[in-house]
């Protein structure tokens, strides 16, 4: 699993800045005002052949909340963050510069972790030495002076934060042959249900109030002498609807779940229909490569105008997982519990499936005559050969001449032609391409035998 670095501080400090910046994403919301972060947000951070996941957290000591209750939850989960981080990034404000909250901030912090980097935040146009001398007596090491605005001082941070971060946590889940099968959906879409249905017991708490899972609970179990793990996962609300936001041990381990499983199962509430934190649940399994089953929960007892509503909007919000099974289940009474599970099986299968070089270039060669690849500057894309890559998640490795050059479009096209033609059901297909090397790179071509007479003559 990925390492987990979160980003603490005061309100208005910078986090969600800094956050946008290092993930590469807007996913924060930035305001002039403190106290806008409220709720857990995670993202991914790569740097060269590493990644971590990373935390943004409220403002600790959040003057701005609504009542002193709300600033006290907040505080408290940034706290958590903190404890269960693998490194923290803690942001102070270098152009306010060292006040009484940093230095009781200090207290708090320095006997909770022990790989807490102090980043001293909106230096531009400052000088670094003068902005870092104060920070010195909060005795949290050196610190790092940067501008997460302008980006400056963002590598070396990089650079630091990567240097001896801890490998990747040991699996924690069954080995063996157990097929990992990852529950995600919003808070009482029936997640917990399903399960419990699967297993024919009361297995999992169930309760009629939103996000009542906070932990990732992992049930291995045994079906038709073949070994699965169930992975019941906290449901992720909107950023919107959270008073104070979800733990981040909730959202952190909900994301870790799905690195672990091969199959996920989206479980969507049919009648409240698909929404954008549905898309966005899926967004996340498809990005990894997951094989993935939609199931529509509660279908039982809904009119036939809400059931083809509901099927338009899953067209139209789903439509990037095209190869996802889509199920009609009732998981509190069992309907169509039974063959959604059968495509589980039937996901394994193909997981252990053998795909040959040879049956993989074949296929390759029928996508090339069916739809030829593009002219790059009047030259035609080449590609020769395909062989598997790795089975989990399905990866192929397709090898060419100008493989940089090939528009995202005609990959897409090639990922849903061999899907096609290997009757892959559920299960993505990656793609990677490997520029084939030019055995008369250096060489010059020698001159013609005619060309050599004249030069004689």
């Amino acid at each position: 699993m990925p390492a987990v670095i979160a980003i603490v501080g005061r309100p208005n400090v910078g986090k969600s800045t800094l956050f946008n910046h290092l993930t590469r994403t807007d996913t924060a919301l930035v305001d002039d005002r403190p106290g806008v972060t409220r709720d857990r947000l995670v993202g991914e951070i790569r740097h060269h052949d590493q990644r971590a996941l990373l935390v943004d957290t409220g403002g600790l000591g959040m003057e701005a909340a609504e009542s002193a209750a709300l600033a006290e939850r907040v505080t408290e989960q940034s706290l958590q963050a903190v404890r269960e981080a693998d490194r923290v990034l803690w942001l102070v404000d270098g152009r306010t510069g060292l006040c009484a909250e940093d230095e009781s901030l200090a207290e708090l912090l320095r006997p909770m972790h022990d790989h807490i980097q102090l980043v001293v935040n909106k230096t531009e146009g400052l000088d670094p030495d003068i902005v870092n001398a104060d920070f010195y007596q909060l005795g949290m090491g050196t610190p790092l002076a940067i501008s997460s605005k302008r980006g400056q001082g963002i590598s070396r941070l990089l650079d630091l934060l990567f240097t001896d971060l801890p490998a990747a946590e040991p699996d924690e889940l069954p080995e063996h042959d157990s097929l990992r099968v990852a529950m995600l959906g919003r808070p009482n879409a029936g997640k917990s249900t399903l399960i419990n249905r699967l297993l024919g017991e009361k297995r999992m708490l169930t309760f009629d109030q939103p996000g009542t899972t906070r932990d990732s609970v992992a049930i291995p179990f045994e079906r038709d002498g073949r070994q699965y793990t169930l992975i019941d996962t906290a449901g992720l609300r909107r950023r919107s609807q959270v008073e104070a936001g979800l733990e981040k041990t909730s959202v952190v381990k909900s994301l870790k779940a799905i690195d672990a499983s091969e199959v996920v199962i989206l479980v969507v509430d049919s009648r409240i229909g698909v929404t954008d934190q549905d898309a966005h649940l899926l967004g996340l399994a498809v990005d990894r490569g997951k094989a993935l089953i939609i199931a529509l929960n509660k279908w039982d007892g809904m009119s036939e105008d809400d059931r083809e509503r509901t099927k338009v909007l899953l067209d139209q919000k789903l439509a990037f997982a095209d190869y996802a099974q889509l199920h009609f289940i009732s998981a509190l009474h069992g309907t169509g519990v039974g063959e959604m599970f059968r495509s589980v099986a039937r996901l394994r299968d193909q997981f252990e499936r053998t795909i040959g070089t040879p049956l993989l270039t074949d296929c390759l060669e029928r996508a090339l005559a069916t739809h030829q690849p593009p002219l790059i500057h009047g030259r035609r894309i080449k590609l020769r050969y395909a062989h598997l890559a790795s089975r989990k998640p399905l990866k192929v490795m397709i090898h060419g001449n100008q493989v940089g050059r090939i528009p995202d479009a005609y990959k897409r096209y090639l990922a849903r032609s061999l899907r096609e033609q290997l009757q892959l059901e559920g299960l993505p297909l990656l793609l990677e391409f490997k520029q084939g090397e030019n055995p008369y790179a250096g060489r010059k071509n020698p001159p013609k035998r005619k060309k050599v007479r004249r030069r004689r003559d």
